[in-house]
């Protein structure tokens, strides 16, 4: 649905998302690079499961939440790449260890 406009400027960086390799471009959010994917969602809903994307990608709707790198309930479009970082798409209500 989403692609680069451009070629990348620097080299391309690796991080996971759903244990998947996928190419990333150094400075690019998270919520970008989701939404390049083949399934661009980031999470499901807590009630009805349905799948949300990033939508204003500015910090103020909360629906591109992902866990990252082991942290749940990561705004994705506030988070920018590092290398092998880890993206899991957060399923239903977050859950909270003690």
């Amino acid at each position: 649905m989403f692609r680069k406009l451009h070629e990348p400027l620097t080299e391309a960086i690796t991080i996971y998302v759903d244990g998947a390799p996928v190419a990333a471009e150094p400075g690019e959010s998270v919520a970008a690079v989701l939404l390049r994917q083949k399934e661009a969602w980031s999470r499901t809903t807590p009630v009805t499961q349905s799948r949300r994307a990033p939508y204003c990608l500015m910090g103020v709707c909360f629906d591109c939440l992902a866990k990252v790198d082991g942290v749940a309930s990561v705004q994705t479009c506030l988070t920018m790449v590092a290398p092998g970082m880890r993206i899991e798409r957060q399923q239903g209500k977050r859950s909270l260890s003690a």
